[in-house]
This record gives C-alpha cells, structure tokens and sequence, in this order.
C-alpha cells in the first residue's frame, strides 16, 4: 500500500470524540494515512480536545470539527453538507457513533424488561437510525462521483443477542442488516458498504465507569486503525458487503490471506436462507 493511501480524500466519522474511541483512533489514522478527517460528535469539549490533539500532529487543516447528533436526519443532512462545503467533497463515512444503555445509567447487566422506553429508543435512534440517516445524507454525492466507502462498526455476533445488553445487541444487529442490504443496493455505483468491528469487548467509554472488565486486558482501540484504512482506500476496491474483524487483521501475512483470515460476509448469509420461497 502507498505511505499516503488516502492523499486527496475526504473522510467522516461519527462518534470521533471520545479520546479513547474508536472514533478517535480511525480518524487519526486517516489523517496519517492522507485524508482530510471531518469529526462529528455530540460532546463538544471531547470533539475539540480529539480534534487538536490530531492537529498537533498534521497540522490546522488536517480536521474540522461538526457537533452533530446522527440521531436527528436533520442534524446528520447538515452534518454531510458542512463536511462538504469546509472540506469540498466527501468520499468515506464511517458511522461508528454508538452508546449503550449503561451509558444512559441502566445498571451493567439488565433485563428487557428493565429498559425504559426512553433508554430503548436513545439507543436504536443512535446505533440503529444513525447509521441510516448518515449514509441517506452522503450516499447521494458519492455515487454522483462513481466512488465512495461507508464503513459501519457493528459488533460481534454473539454480543447481538448476548443476556443483558438489551438494546444495544439488537441495535447493533440491526445496523449489520441494513450494511448488507446497502452493498447490494450499491453494486456497480462504485461506492460500497462494509463492516469494520473490534472482535470483542473493547476498552471505550461505551462501557460503563463501573465495569467489571479489566480494561487493560481486553482489546484496545488502536486495533481499528491498520484495516480501517486499507478499508477505506483505493485498494479495497471490489470489496463489499463484507464484514472485518479488526483483532484478525494481521500486517504480516499477505494481503489476501489477511482479507480470509479476518473477512467474512456481512450479516451471515451463510447460515442460509429461512424464507420458504424465494423473495419472502
């Protein structure tokens, strides 16, 4: 891959403040790899602190930054059309921005039943329509250019429907649903829909202060950054509809085997088709 794979691009990711988040480390690692990074957020001292901490290194014109909550289309149009406007195209979304119950004071393990109205909707508002209000907002001018990624973070299978973490599972099984029917949608504009996860429990502020997780221990957020930028360049080209776990994505193998040993299809079509007929 070229030293600077993503010169002349323009990039977005949601959910970019947190200075331990995924968010974070993938828009730092565009910005290394060339691009220029819009950085939306709903926090604003995070997104201001992230942001010039990345300028310090590649310089004032390296990033902007976008208060906006992908949750609300309108707030998410607009978050599109300032990338747009301040940074004059926009060729990768990455929708990343996503919280948790725990985030809302649920406690850590819950049942469904013990999820207020209030805390369900936050939550698949977020990771659930999020996602979709993004890429409604930025698909258009990227098939209009005949090229574009958007990279979703979703999460591993068994966390979907995993006890106690009701809705931020079905939330997130959601998203990698609406990633496969994307790519499909996408075939042959030139832009494509692919999902980028961790591989496991991570250590972000999505977990709650109290939890009994040992964050030394579990995987750390500069795991993102090698796959999420050959994801997002040119030599992912063809690549759709797929889904990468960032803990398998290993530098020294070759590319192709590192593309088997960490890819699979989005959303598992290999468990194989349910409906008793074709198009049911």
């Amino acid at each position: 891959m070229p030293e600077k794979p993503l010169e002349g691009k323009v990039a977005m990711v949601t959910g970019a403040g947190s200075p331990i988040g995924l968010g974070f480390n993938m828009a730092s690692a565009l910005v290394e790899a060339g691009a220029r990074v819009a950085m939306v957020d709903v926090n604003e001292e995070w997104l201001d602190q992230s942001a010039n901490d990345i300028r310090e290194i590649a310089g004032d014109d390296s990033v902007v930054t976008i208060l906006a909550d992908v949750a609300d289309a309108s707030s998410a149009e607009a978050a599109v059309r300032a990338a747009i406007t301040h940074l004059g195209g926009l060729h990768i979304l990455i929708n990343n921005a996503g919280i948790s119950a725990g985030n809302l004071n649920a406690p850590e393990t819950t049942h469904f039943w013990d999820i207020t109205p209030d805390m369900w909707q936050r939550v698949i508002s977020v990771n659930f329509s999020g996602p979709f209000n993004m890429a409604r907002a930025a698909v258009g001018h990227m098939m209009d250019q005949g090229w574009g990624r958007i990279i979703g973070v979703t999460t591993s299978f068994d966390t979907m429907f995993r006890l106690g973490v009701t809705p931020y599972g079905p939330s997130k099984a959601g998203h990698e649903a609406f990633i496969a029917l994307m790519s499909r949608e996408l075939e042959g504009t030139g832009v494509t829909a692919n999902v980028l996860v961790p591989g496991g429990a991570t250590n972000t502020n999505l977990l709650p202060a109290n939890t009994v997780l040992d964050r030394s221990a579990i995987i750390q957020p500069e795991i993102m950054r090698s796959p999420v930028v050959w994801l997002a360049s040119e030599q992912s080209d063809g690549i759709n509809g797929q889904r990468f776990i960032a803990q398998f994505w290993d530098e020294s193998l070759p590319l192709e085997q590192r593309i088997e040993k960490a890819g699979a299809p989005a959303a598992w079509p290999q468990l194989g088709r349910q409906a008793p007929s074709p198009g049911t």
